[in-house]
C-alpha cells in the first residue's frame, strides 16, 4: 500500500508534533452502503463520484484526511458483491486487495436496510485480516433510535468487530466520532502526503469519473453498467487559462449510443454541462469538455481494456 508513495514527499518527524498518528483505512462493504459518500464527507471535498447505481466505484480511492493529530489515508474500495462478468471481477479483486495491507479496516452497513446475505459474505471476507475493525452503521439519519439499536445488534453478530460507530454522512453526525476512533488506533508516523492534499487519483482519473458520474444520473436499466469512460488528451492553456479535455464514453451496444446522445444531441450536450461545472471547480479555471461516444461491443469482458480505463488493479 505505501510501496507507490515516493518518499520524497514524506514529511519529516521534525515537522510534525509529538505522538502524530498516520496510517491507511479501507473503507469496505456492499454496494451502496455509502463509502464514497462518506470517503467525502470526511475529507470535506468531492472526490469520489456517487450515484444510486451499484458499482459506481470501479477503483481504489485513495483520500486524505489530515488533522492537527494525524492523517488519515482512506481507501475507498469498489462494492464487494457477486460478479456477473470479468469486470465485476476485478472490482472485487480490488476491494479485497486494500485488505491486505492497511492499519485499519471500516465495514460499511447501510442502517436504513436490513442486513442481508451480502453483508454476511462481505463479513467473512474480513476473517483473516489482524487490522483493527469498526463497523460503520451509516445513513443513520434515515431511521430511528430504536430501529438504530435493533440493526446494531444484527450487523455486531457478522463479525468480532473491536467498535461499533453509527453516523450520517449527509448530515455530519458522528464524523469526528469516527475520526477519534481511527486515530486511537493509528501507529506513529509521517505525513503521507503533503497538507492540502485530497486524494490521489490521477487528474484524468477524476476528470473521467465526473463524467461517467453524469452519464449515471441520466440513464438507467442496463445502461450505467455498461458505461465506461477514459480520457484521450488534456492539456492546459496557461495564457487563456483554459483547459481542454477529450473524453470517450464506451457502451456496448448501439442502442446504447443513441440513448446517450439522445434526440439532437440533447442528452450528450446536458452531461457534457454539468461534468463541466464539476471540472471547473475542481480545476479552478476555464474548462472545454468534448465528449464521444463509442460502442466497444463486451468490453467489460475484456480484462486489458478494463485496466486501461482505470478500473480494478492491474499490477495485483
Amino acid at each position: 500500500m505505501t510501496a507507490d508513495i515516493p518518499q520524497d514527499i514524506l514529511s519529516s518527524p521534525d515537522d510534525l508534533p509529538a505522538g502524530f498518528r498516520s496510517g491507511f483505512v479501507a473503507l469496505v462493504g456492499r454496494p451502496n452502503a455509502g463509502k464514497s459518500t462518506l470517503a467525502n464527507a470526511l475529507v470535506g471535498d468531492k472526490v469520489a463520484i456517487t450515484s444510486d447505481t451499484p458499482q459506481t466505484t470501479r477503483s481504489r480511492l485513495r483520500a486524505i484526511v489530515d488533522r492537527d493529530d494525524m492523517q488519515v489515508v482512506l481507501v475507498d474500495t469498489p462494492g464487494l458483491h457477486k460478479p456477473r462478468d470479468p469486470l465485476g471481477s476485478e472490482l472485487n479483486r480490488s476491494a479485497l486487495g486494500a485488505l491486505a495491507d492497511v492499519d485499519v479496516v471500516c465495514m460499511l452497513v447501510d442502517a436504513s436496510k436490513p442486513i442481508g446475505t451480502g453483508d454476511a459474505w462481505v463479513a467473512r471476507q474480513l476473517q483473516s485480516v489482524t487490522a483493527p475493525r469498526l463497523l460503520v452503521l451509516s445513513k443513520s439519519d434515515l431511521v430511528g433510535e430504536k430501529e438504530l439499536r435493533a440493526q446494531r445488534d444484527r450487523a455486531a453478530e457478522l463479525a468480532a468487530f473491536d467498535d461499533v460507530v453509527a453516523l450520517s454522512a449527509l448530515s455530519g453526525d458522528n464524523l469526528d466520532t469516527l475520526l477519534d476512533e481511527l486515530c486511537a488506533r493509528l501507529p506513529e508516523g509521517p505525513r503521507w502526503f503533503p497538507a492540502g492534499t485530497t486524494s490521489d487519483q490521477p487528474l484524468e482519473m477524476l476528470v473521467a469519473e465526473f463524467v461517467r458520474e453524469k452519464v449515471l444520473g441520466h440513464t438507467r436499466d442496463e445502461v450505467p453498467y455498461s458505461v465506461g469512460v477514459k480520457v484521450e488528451d488534456l492539456t492546459y492553456d496557461e495564457r487563456r487559462d483554459l483547459t481542454s479535455i477529450w473524453a470517450v464514453i464506451y457502451v456496448e451496444r448501439d442502442s446504447q449510443k443513441g440513448i446517450i446522445i439522445g434526440s439532437g444531441g440533447r442528452q450528450i450536450k446536458q452531461i457534457g454541462t454539468e461534468a463541466r461545472a464539476d471540472l471547473v471547480r475542481l480545476l479552478g479555471g476555464r474548462v472545454r469538455l468534448d465528449l464521444t461516444v463509442k460502442v466497444r461491443r463486451n468490453w467489460r469482458r475484456d480484462v486489458s481494456l478494463i485496466h486501461r480505463l482505470g478500473y480494478g488493479d492491474e499490477d495485483e
